[in-house]
């Protein structure tokens, strides 16, 4: 694992693969609410999303949120049942941009989860 950056790991539980294709954001939230968007894209085959963000681009200490576009993914991928999440977001804090924060996201039709990884 690389020493400093952001790293997006997500997983489709309900059809048990990756989340190919599902689309992420991650915004630096600034103290007057101002956003700066410092990645975005696709998780790709791997089941990450393949930006320098991961490598420290862009990543400075304070808030930080990602938004998970699932609602979008699951209709991509042909779920017939009612939409229950759209965009989730998750907002976490960097307090030491030396640390790598990996987020794995695990995530249904119907419910979501995230935390800091190793």
């Amino acid at each position: 694992m690389p020493a400093g950056g952001i790293s997006v790991h997500a997983v489709d539980v309900a059809r048990g693969r990756v989340a190919e294709g599902l689309a992420v954001r991650i915004d630096r939230v600034m103290p007057n609410g101002e956003r700066i968007t410092i990645a975005e894209g696709h998780i790709g085959a791997n089941g990450t999303l393949d930006h320098p963000v991961a490598g420290g681009a862009g990543v400075e200490e304070g808030e930080h949120e990602v938004l998970m576009h699932v609602g979008e993914f699951h209709a991509a991928t042909g779920v017939t049942a009612p939409p229950f999440l759209d965009v989730v977001p998750f907002r976490f804090r960097v307090f030491d941009v030396a640390q790598h924060y990996h987020l794995p996201i695990k995530f249904t039709p119907f419910g979501l989860s995230v935390w800091r990884g190793a």
